[in-house]
Order: structure tokens, then C-alpha cells, then sequence
């Protein structure tokens, strides 16, 4: 694996010298290094040129819409499918909680506002339409429930139980292009500041219902950033939007704990825990 990044380097950065390689992270389908502290890249399972051209066209729109840094695209090499970025600072939001939250409120609203703001026709060029029935969600997130319930703390279960008998909230009114993964893990602060430093891993971005993007802001920060992050959001939201919000929090954590709990990193599970009796309120 490091052969083929320092061959990766060699014909798209030649000169560049690599005095360090290490491994960050392996998902489903890809895994990432870190090359000199300042590149990250991206190495594919199996190639797919089509998608990866998608992706830097993807973050070049970003970048122009986004308040906030984004990954910069250094080099992509469609044979390889591999791709690279510039390093953003920071460290990722769940790993480095602020002392002050509510600090986040402000850029992570605006950032939205920005986001959300994007032609959904345009931008759905670039990114897929994500829209699945909450009926659908919420059927899926019971399944999802039924298989970890026993790691639910007891006096938690009846919050859980309640939300997977109610009825599902109505559609979004207005599908608009969306980041569609911003948990915790995806937010960079400053460690020191707690200011945030930028937005990474685009690779769930769509044109779907907005409420995705502040529904893991509601589980991983709580309601009250949430409603703060809200005051800074100049389309702001209604209930019926409010609605989809917490229904896709609590999907959303389902979701997380039993990922967590089978295939995925323990931690996400560990944060589905902690977070429950707040995203179920």
C-alpha cells in the first residue's frame, strides 16, 4: 500500500518528497493516508473514474459556496481512483468537544444557510437525489432497534419505543443540495479556540430534505445548539421542518448504535449511548 502511494506521488507531485506514511482510517469501500502531516489520500477497493470526476467536480462547487474550508483537491488519478487532499487543520469535532458549543452556532449556520442556498437543479448534476419515504426510515430504524435493544439502558428503552410507534412526519416541501453526513466526526475545530476550521468527507453530499444536515447536529450537539445553530439559519424553520429534524436524529442514532455494535468502531455506539436520552426527549 505505501508503494502505490509514493508511485501515486511520483507521477502527479514529482519532486515531492515523502517522509512519512501512515494509515488514518479504512472504510467500506476505500482507505485513507496521511502523507507528511499534509495530504490526505484516498486509495478505492475497485476504481470508478466516473465517480471520482463527479467527486472533484463536486468539491470545486463546494469551495465556491461554502463559508467554511473544504477538502482542496490536489491531485485525482482516475486509473487508480485514488484521490488527494490538502490536509484542513483542526481536529474532528467528536474527538475535541469545545468547552463552549454555542460557538459553533454561528459559522455552522451560515455554512447551511450557504449550502442550502445552491441551485438544487445544478447541484444535482454533481450530487444524487436522496429521498426515501419516512415510513420506509422509520420501519428500517425499528429493525435496526430490535437487533441492540438489549444494549439500551432499561429506563431508556420506553423514549426509544415511543418514537418507533408514532407517526412518521410529512415530505420535504423543497429538496435542496446538502452535505448529508455533518455529525461530529465530519466537523473540524481548533483545538485551543474552538473555533471551526473546516467540513470534510463530501462523499454523501445530495440534493435531499435539509433537515439531514441539522438532524446530526441535533443528536451530536443536542437541542440546544441546535435551536442556536437555527437562529443564525436566515430561511429558519418551521415545526413541520423541526418535525423531520428530530425524526432524522433519532434514525440517524439508530442507525449509529447498531453500526457500531456490529461492523463499525465501537465509539459510534459509545456516542449513540451517550447521546440517546437528549435526540429521544
Amino acid at each position: 500500500m505505501t508503494g502505490d502511494i509514493r508511485a501515486l506521488l511520483a507521477r502527479h507531485l514529482p519532486g515531492y518528497e515523502v517522509g512519512s506514511v501512515r494509515p488514518l482510517g479504512r472504510g467500506l469501500d476505500h482507505t485513507v493516508h496521511e502523507v507528511n502531516g499534509e495530504l490526505l489520500i484516498r486509495l478505492p477497493r475497485a476504481a470508478d473514474p466516473q465517480t471520482l470526476r463527479r467527486e472533484v467536480d463536486l468539491l470545486a462547487a463546494v469551495a465556491g459556496l461554502s463559508p467554511l474550508p473544504v477538502p482542496e483537491v490536489v491531485f485525482a488519478d482516475a486509473e487508480a481512483g485514488a484521490i488527494a487532499y490538502r490536509k484542513l487543520p483542526g481536529e474532528s469535532l467528536d474527538t475535541c468537544p469545545p468547552e463552549r458549543p454555542e460557538r459553533l452556532a454561528e459559522p455552522l449556520g451560515r455554512f447551511l444557510a450557504a449550502l442550502h442556498a445552491a441551485d438544487p437543479g445544478r447541484m444535482g448534476e454533481l450530487a444524487p437525489l436522496d429521498l426515501y419515504p419516512a415510513a420506509t426510515l422509520l420501519e428500517e430504524a425499528e429493525l435496526d432497534y430490535r437487533d441492540v435493544e438489549r444494549h439500551v439502558p432499561e429506563d431508556q428503552r420506553p423514549l426509544v419505543e415511543r418514537f418507533l410507534a408514532e407517526e412518521p412526519p410529512g415530505e420535504p416541501r423543497s429538496p435542496r443540495f446538502c452535505h448529508n453526513d455533518l455529525g461530529a466526526e465530519h466537523i473540524l475545530v481548533d483545538a485551543a479556540t474552538g473555533a471551526v476550521t473546516g467540513v470534510i468527507d463530501w462523499s454523501d453530499a445530495a440534493v435531499t430534505d435539509p433537515a439531514h444536515d441539522f438532524a446530526r447536529l441535533y443528536r451530536d450537539l443536542g437541542p440546544e445548539v441546535f435551536e442556536l445553530v437555527v437562529a443564525h439559519y436566515p430561511p429558519s424553520l418551521d415545526e413541520d421542518d423541526r418535525a423531520r429534524v428530530r425524526f432524522h436524529a433519532r434514525c440517524a442514532l439508530i442507525e449509529d448504535l447498531a453500526y457500531g455494535l456490529s461492523t463499525g468502531p465501537r465509539h459510534y455506539a459509545d456516542a449513540a449511548l451517550a447521546h440517546l436520552p437528549w435526540t429521544f426527549a
